[in-house]
């Protein structure tokens, strides 16, 4: 009777997220169906796939199992009949204006939030229900509340009616970019995955890095800044490019943790570089109104320091080991004689956002482009079976970002409905003294704590609610203020005690988990430092002035060198003390700038590392 069960649950699972997908794309080619439509019939889709996807019990030896699938159903139906309720709502007419929502519209939109707390709660966990359920609770109760977080109490009705019967809650932009680009590129990155795009790319980087010495290691990195992106999730990504890469590492030599926490950082750091970021990307456009084009350029010289923060630490890690250098690793041109044709859908999707055409159509562009140039070669042709798996896997991997935005769409809706922003934002510059430095550490250790539980899009937003108006207040721009909050977001994946991406590491590497997560701190510092010195320096130029953002360059990546110098007293020898010495004097002209002379900390760390250099030089002469 299980295997009934899973199987018949298999059928339908395959059925509803293929149609998804296929409904998906359909709308962003013809877009006929209205934002106030189309969203709650994506959302209820969703909803009934993770009922299905996430079933109640999940072990299917259980005697609980026929049953709880029987939940599941129930679930489903009940989430078809609210959303046709919610769908067919009349929104001309002024009667519910008048005299508010009828027993049924209240029935359903009260079983709808219900739906997708428990949603919410299969794909993500209980923390994004538990904040959720705090927010509702606030504006339930907030007249009760002291002092200045006191605010109206809303009704029921009232609450179901702008979370539900309006497009400022559930149904807000948060739901909107998920259901639309967001899940295109999910889509795009899984029909990347079946034609043999991921392995194309993983094997480039192997023949590019896998020469020098900790040769494994660098091409995790290199490998995961192509492929972060595409999986949508620094947890899948550290999995499937882990998979290959982890093993390769312990076998050179890295301990296990260290091999995990490298894997770790560098999928983290797929989320943030151009020309496909991670999902809060496109949230952060729809946010802010910069078109996704400008946000890309601004963010590659951060993306690039960041990358070059994890390769230093590598590079460390390999010369403390003494690892040897691989032996034989395959030539670049024989790789991309084989695969380089997986390059021509990127290169398309890149230049399309930079001429501004719409991402959801680019998405669309870039899916039709990897299937038609996989066609040309016989070892990436897709066959229709394949091609329905793609589609199946691109929609179960868009679940948990979707439930997870409509539920912050609720949070979203209870700041803007209670005003509790405003709130916040007093409470962090008065406890801050008014200084940007400490708000910036208020700010990061509030990012740390909703990412122990939330996924990193929906922290993003519910950050960006409630920081990016105190950023702004120290006249930060709004782009600016918007990736120092999205960096942030991205922490919780490596930082201790809770770090998803770090644990699942260790899973592949067999090694400790809270060692794991030490190590991809470490090797993560740079989303720490970058999102600092998106404040104070600039890295980021909103009017693109190359030589300023050169500068800002330079200044972050002689911080990056000072700070390994002193954590590790290693670079490519020991330090000496004297060593060690100028990288400490160095750091406080690098991060406070005094009268402008941070290249004085800039020309002292160069002494530092050249100090090296010629050690380094010298034992290889007198070895020789």
């Amino acid at each position: 009777m299980n295997q009934l069960s899973i199987r018949l649950a298999g059928y339908v699972i395959l059925a509803l997220a293929v149609c998804l997908s296929a409904f998906q794309i359909w709308q962003a080619v013809t877009p006929t169906i209205s934002a106030t439509y189309f969203r709650p019939i994506h959302l209820g889709w969703v909803m009934v796939l993770v009922f299905l996807h996430y079933p109640l019990v999940q072990n299917s030896e259980s005697r609980w199992y026929v049953p709880g699938k029987l939940v599941d159903l129930i679930l489903g139906i009940v989430t078809v009949v609210a959303g046709y309720q919610i769908v067919s709502f009349d929104y001309n007419d002024i009667n519910y204006l008048l005299y508010g929502l009828g027993t049924a519209d209240k029935l359903a939109g009260a079983a709808y939030v219900l739906l997708l707390l428990e949603a919410c709660r299969r794909a993500t966990g209980w923390v994004m229900v538990f904040i959720t359920l705090v927010f509702l609770g606030y504006s339930a109760f907030g007249d009760l509340m002291p002092g200045a977080l006191a605010t109206k109490a809303y009704s029921l009705e009232e609450l179901i009616q702008f979370q539900i019967f309006s497009t400022n809650g559930v149904f807000g932009s948060a739901l909107g970019i998920a259901a639309t680009t967001v899940f295109i590129f999910v889509l795009f990155g899984a029909f990347l995955e079946i034609t043999g795009a991921g392995k194309f790319f993983i094997d480039l980087a192997f023949s590019i890095a896998g020469k020098y010495r900790g040769g494994p290691a660098k091409a995790a990195v290199i490998a995961s800044a192509g492929l972060g992106s595409i999986s949508g999730s620094a947890i899948a990504n550290t999995v499937t490019t882990g998979s290959i890469t982890i093993p390769m590492m312990k076998k050179l030599g890295y301990r296990p943790e260290q091999a995990a926490g490298i894997e770790a950082a560098a999928s983290t750091g797929g989320q943030i570089m151009p020309p496909i970021m991670g999902a809060g990307a496109f949230v952060m456009a729809q946010f802010t109104g910069v078109p996704y084009s400008d946000i890309m350029i601004a963010s590659i010289a951060p993306a690039i320091l960041y990358f070059f923060c994890t390769l230093l630490y590598v590079h460390i890690m390999a010369c403390k080991l003494e690892l040897k250098t691989v032996s034989k690793t395959e030539a670049v041109w024989a790789v991309m004689k084989e695969g380089a044709h997986f390059l021509i859908p990127l290169i398309l999707i890149t230049v399309l956002l930079m001429m501004a055409y719409s991402p959801l159509l680019v998405g669309v562009a870039g899916c039709a482009a990897i299937l038609v140039i996989a066609s040309l070669r016989k070892s990436s042709r897709t066959s229709p079976k394949q091609i329905i798996n793609g589609m199946k896997n691109g929609a179960l991997l868009a679940l948990p970002i979707s439930v997870a935005c409509a539920a912050a769409g609720i949070i979203v809706g209870v700041v803007g409905q209670t005003g509790i922003g405003l709130q916040f934002t007093q409470f962090v510059t008065s406890l801050s003294g008014g200084y940007m430095f400490t708000s910036l550490i208020l700010i990061s250790l509030v990012a740390l704590v909703l990412g122990m539980g939330l996924p990193v899009t929906a922290a993003y937003i519910v950050l960006a609610v409630i920081a990016v108006p105190i950023l702004g207040d120290f006249g930060l721009p709004l782009l600016t203020s918007h990736l120092i909050i999205f960096w942030l977001s991205q922490t919780s994946n490596v930082t201790p005690p809770i770090a998803l991406a770090a644990f699942a590491g260790a899973g592949v590497a067999n090694a400790n988990p809270m060692r794991s997560s030490v190590e991809a701190f470490k090797l993560a510092g740079g989303l720490f430092i970058i999102p600092l010195m998106m404040a104070y320096s600039s890295i980021i130029s909103v009017e693109g002035d190359l030589t300023a953002i050169a500068m800002g360059v330079v200044q972050t990546a002689s911080i990056i060198f000072a700070i390994a110098m002193l954590l590790e007293g290693f670079l490519l020898k020991p330090l000496s003390l004297i060593e060690r010495g100028l990288a400490l004097v160095s750091l406080p002209l690098l991060l406070l700038n005094p009268a402008g002379m941070w290249f004085v900390g800039t020309v002292i760390v160069m002494v530092a590392v050249g100090s090296q250099v010629l050690k380094n030089k010298s034992k290889a002469i007198t070895t020789s």
